[in-house]
């Protein structure tokens, strides 16, 4: 299967998934220009090749208001979704051109300040 071209310990997989779960985020999680910004830099640093801007957009009520923002790339895309009371952000990045998981996790780190990060990294097949 020529299309799967992530290949680890010799077995190819169609794609890798970033799940990341950033906690007590700073205040840059409530603005959607830096999230469309986050979006772009994050596109930059995992060497993606965007397709069209991000779509951001704050909705939901009460104890869940926050943003979701969709990032697409040539390769698939990256998703965001937030709680803006608790500043928590919900990332999945996903690809079927190989990146650094460890990239994500600095790019998050340095955008975003969170006091915890959980994160976990599936390969698709």
């Amino acid at each position: 299967m020529p299309y799967k071209r992530i290949v680890i310990d010799g077995v190819k997989h169609y794609g890798k998934h970033v799940i990341l779960t950033a906690s007590g985020c700073n205040a840059a999680l409530l603005e959607k220009e830096k999230i469309a910004d986050f979006c772009r830099d994050m596109v930059k640093r995992i060497d993606m090749v965007p397709f069209g801007e991000p779509f951001v957009e704050r909705f939901g009520g009460g104890d869940e208001v926050g943003i979701s923002a969709v990032q697409l790339i040539q390769t698939s895309a990256i998703t965001i979704h937030t709680n803006d009371e608790a500043r928590d952000m919900y990332l999945d990045v996903f690809s079927c051109k190989d990146f650094e998981a460890e990239t994500v996790i600095k790019t998050v780190k340095d955008w975003f300040a969170p006091s915890g990060i959980d994160s976990q990294t599936l390969l698709r097949k």
